[in-house]
């Protein structure tokens, strides 16, 4: 039995957007330690892409997808559709760290990081 070849792991550059949002955001808080928070974020980044590599679908379903009012429901579809798409049918969550939680979308060989999130926020922010 072989193998599976891993998948194609790629960042979005919404998510290159909110992973310095991320990084500004640790400098207002704590400058003394922004930088060490950021380089621990961006590690548990890498292990998270490692096991995506590995298994595209490890994450949880998106949340955002089961939304239950008819604003959200519409933002879910045009979502769902976009992803579709591009390829890349299914949207799925990783939970990075303890406070982060990256939307990807992925294929059976590709994967697609979207945005990047910290727990307490509502939504996902895009690039303006």
């Amino acid at each position: 039995m072989a193998l599976p070849l891993n998948a194609k792991v790629e960042a979005a550059p919404n998510f290159l957007a909110n992973l310095d949002a991320a990084h500004q955001f640790f400098l207002v808080q704590d400058a003394d330690s922004a930088d060490s928070r950021q380089s621990k974020l961006k590690a548990d980044i890498r292990e998270m892409i490692a096991i995506l590599a590995w298994s595209p679908a490890s994450g949880r379903p998106a949340r955002f997808l089961s939304a239950k009012s008819a604003q959200a429901m519409l933002k879910a579809d045009a979502v769902q559709q976009l992803a579709e798409q591009a390829g890349l049918p299914s949207l799925r969550e990783s939970v990075v760290g303890q406070q982060f939680i990256v939307l990807y979308a992925h294929s059976d060989a590709e994967v697609v990081l979207l945005a990047l999130k910290h727990q307490r926020q509502l939504m996902y922010s895009a690039e303006s």
